[in-house]
């Protein structure tokens, strides 16, 4: 043990937790499998002085960090844990820096990090090692979040604010998973994360819906808002074998996840045929950032009348949270395949599309504005929306023509080769 505070007890606290434990510090690793995948687990103890961190405890972190980068293996955390050891002071509290910049190495090698928040997890833990996960799992019931319950005003001690559920709810974790299922669920999601195998596109997706041209640019918007017109969960159900999903925030308009399609991992971004709100558009810059560094190819479903124009939405960062992902989407060295499957309005829209290779479906639509909001921009009477959308040129066979979109799918998935 190391003590430069020189803490009255600490000593005899400290050998009590060893002896309890059976373990020399409140961190233990190996490596070890998860199903078929040679993974370095990391496991806090909590019974050791509440799982915190202490001078030590940094160490055999970048340990473990270190054997996954040296044997290219991904690193799952299992957590349980109260936060930084108060009797080790501040040499103890700078443990964290230690632990994101190991992360930030896993990272640029490219390997992928999984944690599960057991109860407790809290404080500095959490803050680094938890949250900043690749992917986010949860124990139902667990206490998590930064502010543990002796540190936080005393009338929040049972808020629920403070657990796993409502982290879940908020975006911050990915899936709530039972004690029981914890490995299985690894399982499926190390499948996922580690099973890129060449830099192909993802495949097209087959068009579900009509599949006869509309006769004209506004009859081609109707069709594509309507409510019978299948959505991204039906693609996505035809589409994938398995899928899990990357959360967001509620009612973001878009889906985040990676699924398995016909063994082969693939990532997607679904938008729901929603307004995408500034959060919305956030998951899928995170999805593409994890897809680009795992090289996992990408599908983007594209189903939004536009971006979020409300007054939350322009406090929250709409245009930047776009700017984003436009820029994560041009600097993605795997490929991007973007299926038009509903309305594409606008910018909103486009900020999930691929640079080369944009195909609609048959009942899907792509204009640069509404034709409401471009009568409201040209003074013209309601009359004339339909004509004004005509104009706009919206339907598949309009983009088509004019060569920005490379096809219209059909009743057949498209394989690409390169």
């Amino acid at each position: 043990m190391t003590d430069p505070l020189r803490w009255a007890g600490y000593a005899a606290s400290f050998a009590r937790a060893r002896e309890r434990t059976g373990t020399d510090e409140s961190v233990v690793w190996e490596r070890a499998k998860i199903g078929d995948h040679e993974t370095v687990v990391i496991r806090f103890e909590f019974g050791f002085l509440g799982g915190s961190v202490g001078t030590r405890t940094g160490a055999l972190i970048e340990q473990a960090l270190d054997e996954a980068r040296s044997h290219r293996l991904p690193v799952v955390s299992l957590l349980s844990t109260g936060g930084t050891r108060m009797q080790e002071g501040v040499p103890a509290l700078r443990q964290l820096q230690r632990i994101a910049r190991g992360l930030v190495l896993l990272r640029q090698e490219r390997l992928p990090h999984i944690t599960v928040a057991r109860h407790p997890t809290t404080g500095g833990v959490w803050a680094s090692l938890g949250a900043d996960a690749d992917v986010v799992l949860a124990v139902p019931g667990a206490q998590v979040g930064f502010a543990g319950r002796r540190v936080r005003p005393e009338r929040y001690a049972d808020d629920p604010a403070y657990t796993a559920e409502n982290q879940y709810a908020a975006g911050y974790v990915d899936e709530l998973v039972a004690e029981e299922a914890i490995a299985d669920r690894l399982e499926v999601w190390l499948s996922l994360l580690t099973g890129a195998s060449q830099n192909r596109p993802a495949d097209l997706p087959r068009a579900l819906g009509a599949l006869d041209p509309a006769p004209d640019g506004w009859q081609a918007v109707l069709r594509a808002r309507s409510a019978d017109r299948p959505r991204a969960g039906a693609y996505l159900d035809d589409y994938f074998d398995t899928r899990v999903t990357l959360r967001g925030g509620a009612d973001d308009g878009v889906l985040c996840g990676l699924g398995s399609r016909g063994g082969r991992p693939i990532a997607f971004a679904a938008q729901t045929g929603t307004a995408t709100t500034p959060g919305g558009f956030r998951s899928a810059t995170r999805l593409l950032r994890l897809a680009d560094r795992l090289g996992l190819p990408v599908l983007t479903l594209v189903d939004t009348p536009g971006a979020d124009a409300g007054p939350a939405a322009e406090t929250a960062g709409a245009g930047n949270a776009i700017a984003e992902l436009f820029g994560t989407i041009a600097a993605a060295e795997v490929p991007i395949t973007t299926l038009v499957i509903g309305e594409g309005g606008s910018g909103g829209a486009l900020a999930l599309c691929s640079a080369d290779r944009i195909w609609l479906t048959p009942d899907a639509c792509f204009s640069v504005i509404a034709p409401e909001l471009a009568a409201g921009i040209l003074k013209r009477d309601p009359e004339e929306i339909p004509a004004l959308a005509d104009a706009l040129k919206p339907r598949p066979e309009d983009l088509l023509a004019l060569g920005v979109i490379d096809g219209i799918a059909g009743p057949e998935p498209v394989t690409f080769l390169r």
